[in-house]
């Protein structure tokens, strides 16, 4: 049994893949600040290009427990 119509379906692209197609296809740039494979020096220049295009952040507020 079909569920889906003929020429819809497949596999599902993994979000890597998602972001390099959007590099070579749209030249657009989706970058984690968390991600692992940057240096602190390239993180830092997300941050900023992020900040200067989009705005800051919001603060996360740090958790004490008991208090």
């Amino acid at each position: 049994m079909r569920f889906t119509p003929k020429g819809y379906g497949g596999n599902r692209r993994d979000p890597d893949q998602v972001k390099r197609d959007g590099w070579h296809e749209q030249h657009m740039l989706a970058v984690s600040l968390d991600d692992h494979r940057l240096t602190w020096p390239e993180r830092e220049l997300v941050r900023q290009l992020g900040e200067k295009l989009y705005g800051k952040l919001p603060a996360l507020r740090e958790v004490r427990h008991g208090r």
